[in-house]
């Protein structure tokens, strides 16, 4: 383990002997009494030493060897040193082009977790996770891309019929995939999102490996409220989790997240919603068909798809590196009438049954 300062961290000093590491107060950690040697010792911790050798350094610039352990363990408990070598382990499991694209996302992710070498493990197990996105609109292809870009493994998308110009937005389908199959436009989006090249000659055989997690993202918004749909309890009956998320006229809505018998689902939220409108089944079954009730030109601000498409990115991520998101148990809301953002509560509807705990035997 080749010891470094987290380079996500900016240094100030609060006053002639005293040196804070980082700017927002979560993340930030503060030495005082800093003198010369202690200045020259930190100087020292760029990611080309090992502690063994770092201790010998104490010696050597006066600072002395107890000393500098004792410093190295506090900078490891505040949160402020990073595994060089895990960090290039990490990034040596992606494309090249990919790997000078990921600093940043690497950086953030030593600050998410704190320990030396736990940020860069994170990033190296994000290249093995498996994500579909159901949905290649504004807001579904938009997810895609930025999963691909901050390392997901592999990002497949599902979608049928040709790109309209109602499909384009900036992070997802650019205008001139208009009239191209969604499909196709969409997995060029993720290569380009990826860095990756569209690999000469036949395809490779499609993986087969069960995915992390699916987003239901279908280009008409009705991802906000489609929990009663069979697509949603196959999902849930194969205990794959997955993220609802769609753009209903002027809300924006991502969650809840589902992770199959741990948390609330999407009929969770459909009889919820029931017993406080003994009609939207009826209005929810409507929406789901082709019929005459259809928005004939359906709402989707610009600016709340990309919004929307970057908190569910920020959801899916969150939940593939092992933390909980607000959209489990939960979903967030966003308006495009007051850009205000903010989260409800879901429980698991006890007519539901997805909670329910199997019976002892016996």
């Amino acid at each position: 383990m080749r010891l470094t300062l987290k380079p996500a961290l900016s240094r100030g000093w609060r006053d002639s002997e005293t040196l804070q590491f980082g700017t927002v107060q979560r993340y930030a950690g503060v030495l005082d009494n800093v003198d010369a040697a202690l200045r020259d010792f930190l100087e020292l911790l760029d990611g080309t030493r090992d502690r063994a050798a770092l201790l010998e350094a104490g010696e050597r610039v006066g600072l002395g060897r107890e000393p500098a352990g004792a410093l190295l363990d506090r900078l490891e408990r505040t949160g402020l040193l990073d595994d060089a070598d895990a960090a290039g382990a990490a990034l040596a499991c992606f494309p090249q082009p990919l790997r000078e694209l990921l600093g940043p996302d690497l950086a953030s992710l030593s600050l998410v977790h704190s320990g030396p070498g736990a940020g860069p493990a994170v990033l190296a197990r994000r290249a093995e996770r498996r994500v579909e996105v159901r949905g290649a609109g504004r807001v579904g292809a938009a997810i895609a891309a930025v999963l691909a870009a901050g390392g997901t493994g592999t990002v497949t998308v599902a979608d049928h019929g040709r790109v309209r110009p109602g499909d384009c937005s900036p992070a997802g389908l650019p205008p001139s995939d208009t009239g191209r199959l969604r499909v196709t436009a969409a997995r060029e989006a993720v290569d380009r999102a990826s860095a990756r090249r569209a690999p000469a000659g036949p395809r490779r055989a499609p993986d087969r490996r069960p995915h992390d997690l699916v987003v239901l993202a279908p280009r008409d918004g009705s991802g906000a409220f489609a929990g009663g749909t069979h697509a949603a309890r196959q999902l849930l009956r194969g205990g794959v989790p997955h993220l609802y998320v769609g753009v209903v006229e002027e809300i924006g809505v991502v969650g809840p997240l589902v992770v199959p018998g741990r948390s609330a689902c999407g009929h969770c939220l459909v009889l919820a919603r029931e017993d406080e409108d003994a009609a939207w089944p009826r209005l929810l079954a409507q929406l789901a068909d082709e019929g005459p009730g259809r928005a004939r030109t359906p709402a989707c601000d610009t600016a709340l798809a990309t919004a929307v498409a970057g908190i569910a990115a920020l959801h899916v991520g969150l939940h593939l590196d092992g933390l909980r998101a607000p959209s489990v148990n939960g979903w967030c809301e966003v308006s495009a009438a007051d850009g205000m953002a903010r989260r409800l509560r879901l429980k698991g509807h006890p007519d539901c049954g997805c909670l329910w705990q199997p019976m002892p035997p016996g």
